[in-house]
């Protein structure tokens, strides 16, 4: 008489829960680097100048826009630099996370064709040691993306210089 075979059950349950683990671990490793590929700018850091002036400069991520981490009303926010925006662009659950007031519709032009916006305003926004505020904003209830769109608003009130992958922002004290 033979004696029945092993099961090989157990052992492909294991083989199934190891890799599945593996894969698990791989995607937490590469998460971060994932992420710094996509804002290489997400702690800004800031520089005093000769004459007095801040510099905060942001590094170009792989897509070849300028993508970081301000605070807004001193919440962390990721934003877009979009210097064909006139104002500083909020999509609505962001403005509702920020309790930004909703005021007057307005028609606005964007990529996706003349859509309504409302006018708001954003107290204070930084950017490393840079602090702007009283910013005119659109909240823009079909803003695609995940950030905010840095706007002219805020940029007319700093000068700013490109140079290789890098854009310098300077406000002048």
């Amino acid at each position: 008489m033979q004696a029945p075979e092993p099961s090989n059950k157990y052992g492909k349950t294991f083989a199934i829960i190891a890799w599945l683990i593996l894969m698990v671990l791989l995607f937490m490793f590469f998460q971060d680097t994932i992420s710094k590929q996509l804002n290489p700018n997400q702690q800004l850091q800031s520089i005093q100048g000769s004459q007095g002036e801040t510099r905060t400069v942001l590094i170009r991520n792989k897509s070849g826009h300028y993508v970081g981490t301000a605070l807004v009303n001193n919440q962390p926010v990721d934003f877009m630099l979009d210097t064909g925006a006139t104002t500083v662009a909020i999509d609505s659950q962001t403005a509702q996370k920020l309790g930004l007031p909703q005021g007057a519709p307005m028609q606005v032009s964007t990529a996706n064709g003349i859509t309504t916006a409302y006018r708001s305003r954003i107290d204070r926004l930084q950017l490393g040691d840079i602090v702007l505020t009283n910013l005119p904003t659109s909240i823009v209830p079909n803003l695609a993306g995940t950030e905010i769109l840095l706007g002219m608003s805020a940029l007319k009130q700093l000068e700013f210089h490109q140079q290789g992958n890098q854009l310098t922002l300077i406000q002048h004290n």
